[in-house]
């Protein structure tokens, strides 16, 4: 924001700053952190401590900045704990949406930085990677917690453990218990927290890196969440009418058990065997582009392919308690322009779910990455210089504060409360 809209908005600002600060236990914390909040929303190319502090005139403390957001000893998960259902009661959101992003670095001292991949530069490099829960709907989105990676090379009970980086876990702050632990395990611990936060929502949605981990869907399942994640092509199944069967006894030793007689295929080799006469064309939200609709926005379209399926596997086959896998939709997209399927998702909402309402669903998943731009481009997400790790929770639970109040602002101002995508 520019200086003039932030002073039309300064009482807003204090008002919300107030209410989820409320957990803090200083006068001081209370108003650095508003402090830091302005600093976030100026105008500004850099959103670290000093040049924050540049731009923030009177209140242009950097040492007392950099001693908030890196040292000063308050808990981010009250902040967002508060934050989580301030956004729950305005958003009324459908679903969990979890993802991770990277945060480049040049160096190597800061807390978990490593060479991984990571989708925000395309390829393996040297960063810190965040991992996100959001609450969102249609309308709008807000991250409410998050988790920094840990690397293997990160933890000294790993045998992948790096004896230079584990030499700078105290440095960094990083707490004695704190392991390798998976992202998709990363994203459960955060479902767990918003649930003991009293934040229900029935549904989650995850992109590819997590839907292909079985060990996720499991434990959604266990929590009785739905779900609608992406998974990779070479994901094996079973169509849903196939049945296990038992062979015949021979005689001797052990009697066979039930199974399939059929291999498990390839989910991409099941939808093409279904073919394009399959696929069916869905609207599911208006896009960003100008168009001749009513609205004046073109509608997001594609072709889809939707199939009853039993997922395999070994830990699915466990997790059965018996012979016959569970069915679970499968969800494929196919553009008319294109020779085979595209994108591929898997879910488990009911049997009779509308196509129409699968779609919506596993395209829900734009709002994240809204979310990181957002964030990234206009709040400095990845501006963080501190090399703790108390500091970086605390810089990206603040940007959170910061991007929900630009979201509240939106929700307010825009007609019949639609926020613009």
């Amino acid at each position: 924001m520019l200086g003039g809209e932030l002073a039309a908005v300064r009482c807003d600002l204090e008002d919300f700053a107030a209410e989820i600060f409320e957990p803090f236990a200083r006068a001081d914390q209370r108003r650095w952190g508003q402090v830091y909040l302005r600093g976030l929303l100026l105008d500004g190319r850099r959103k670290s401590v000093e040049p924050m502090a540049a731009r923030l005139g009177e209140d242009g403390n950097r040492q007392a900045l950099a001693h908030f957001v890196t040292s000063s000893p308050w808990e981010a998960a009250h902040v967002r704990a508060r934050l989580a259902w301030r956004m729950q009661q305005v958003i009324k959101p459908t679903a969990l949406i979890i993802d991770d992003t990277g945060f480049l670095k040049d160096g190597d001292a800061s807390a978990c930085v490593t060479r991984q991949y990571t989708g925000t530069a395309g390829k393996v490099t040297n960063c810190q990677a965040g991992v996100s829960l959001h609450l969102a709907c249609d309308r709008a989105s807000a991250a409410v917690d998050w988790r920094l990676f840990l690397p293997e090379s990160w933890d000294p009970a790993s045998p992948k453990a790096d004896a230079a980086k584990v030499a700078r876990r105290a440095a960094c702050g990083i707490p004695t218990e704190v392991g390798h632990v998976e992202k998709w395990q990363l994203a459960l611990d955060m479902i767990d927290e918003t649930r003991s936060w009293g934040v229900e929502v029935p549904l989650a949605v995850a992109d590819g890196g997590y839907g292909d981990a079985a060990a996720f869907r499991l434990g959604l399942e266990e929590r009785g969440l739905h779900y609608v994640v992406g998974i990779s092509t070479t994901t094996t199944a079973h169509p849903e009418e196939a049945r296990p069967h038992t062979p015949p006894c021979g005689g001797r030793g052990r009697r066979p058990q039930p199974v399939y007689p059929e291999a498990a295929q390839a989910v991409k080799k099941l939808v093409i065997a279904a073919g394009r006469q399959a696929a069916r064309p869905v609207q599911w939200r208006e896009g960003s582009r100008r168009g001749s609709g009513r609205s004046g926005f073109k509608r997001m379209y594609s072709r889809f392919v939707a199939l009853r399926i039993r997922p395999a596997g070994r830990e699915i086959r466990k997790a059965a308690g018996g012979p016959e896998l569970p069915g679970r939709w499968l969800l494929a997209e196919w553009p008319a322009t294109e020779p085979e399927p595209v994108q591929f998702w898997l879910a488990d909402l009911p049997a009779d779910t509308p196509l129409a309402t699968l779609v919506r669903t596993a395209k829900l998943r734009w709002r994240i990455e809204h979310d990181y731009r957002e964030m990234k481009q206009a709040l400095g997400l990845a501006h963080f210089e501190g090399r703790t790790w108390r500091g970086w929770h605390h810089h990206v639970t603040l940007v959170s504060v910061a991007h929900a109040f630009c979201t509240l602002q939106r929700l307010t101002r825009s007609p019949k409360g639609t926020a613009p995508a």
